[in-house]
């Protein structure tokens, strides 16, 4: 089964979606194994980890497109991957679409900045016009090979044009063919709740910690109506605090044991499959024998 309707169907029967941020294929997987149903890869975290740039639209399609296949194919759940603002016009936006799909991501969201952009929940942005806005969104509906390939519309307009003009953006995507709508960084909690309430369609909530937004459980992000919540810094800041904590630790301890948790090199490569390679090496030895 195609990953876009692994992803259809995961929206269709859990009615709310919950996304870890996910960033290589180490991550990728430990969100599978955790029983998610589905993964975000986030540019955010793709800028920091693989260029060690900040997300100031410095990351190329190629070098997102690029990381979204190494993920897709170390796991089985599907990848809605951040793509930015379509990397140019209309088709650029068409490019982009085939070559994601093509590398089996399951979605896209496709944002209205102006190119370069930033980090959504980041101050100084800006925005193209709507009707450029509506324009990309058409090019990338219809350069779809598959209809279950979801298509994200994301407006950054909350901070910039206001909340009204937002909600207009996301409502208008919707209307030319956007399978759901995400109201980047609302800024209060009468905003988060307004979102999937005045959008007439699937609303997605990206929540960063730190960010814009107030955070909210999970629970009650569901109650307020959103289809869908991507948890996009939910690793990357985590993993990034924890690793300054432990070579802090080894460096002033001069002991690189002790931890407790830390997986063994046998235990890692379990969770990459080396079960399935092993046989494969016993049986080309065997064959070999013969």
């Amino acid at each position: 089964m195609r990953a876009a309707s692994r992803l259809r169907m995961a929206l269709e029967r859990e009615k709310f979606l919950v996304a870890p941020g996910a960033y290589d294929c180490m991550t990728a997987k430990a969100v599978e194994r955790a029983g998610y149903s589905a993964i975000y890869m986030t540019g955010m975290g793709t800028s920091v980890s693989r260029l060690g740039l900040p997300d100031y639209g410095l990351a190329t399609m190629s070098e997102m497109v690029a990381n979204a296949s190494a993920m897709a194919n170390s796991v089985e759940i599907p990848i809605i991957a951040d793509a930015d603002t379509g990397y140019g016009n209309e088709l650029n936006m068409t490019r982009t679409v085939r070559e994601y799909e093509r590398h089996g991501v399951a979605g896209i969201h496709i944002e209205d900045q102006v190119f370069p952009k930033k980090c959504g929940h980041l101050d100084q942005k800006q925005v193209i016009p709507q009707e450029a806005f509506l324009s990309k969104i058409r090019a990338a509906v219809d350069a779809r090979q598959s209809e279950d390939f979801v298509i994200i519309a994301r407006t950054d307009a909350n901070g910039v044009l206001g909340f009204e003009a937002a909600l207009e953006r996301a409502n208008a995507a919707l209307e030319v063919g956007a399978a759901m709508a995400l109201v980047e960084a609302p800024v209060s909690v009468e905003q988060l709740r307004a979102v999937p309430q005045r959008v007439s369609g699937p609303c997605v909530l990206n929540v960063l910690v730190g960010g814009k937004s107030p955070l909210l459980s999970l629970d009650q992000i569901a109650a307020l109506g959103y289809r869908a919540v991507l948890l996009s810094d939910l690793l990357l800041g985590t993993l990034m605090a924890r690793c300054d904590e432990v070579l802090a630790d080894v460096r002033t301890s001069r002991e690189p044991l002790g931890f407790p948790n830390a997986l063994s090199p046998k235990a890692i490569f379990q969770r990459f499959g080396a079960e399935h390679w092993d046989k494969l090496r016993s049986e080309a030895t065997e064959s070999a024998v013969k």
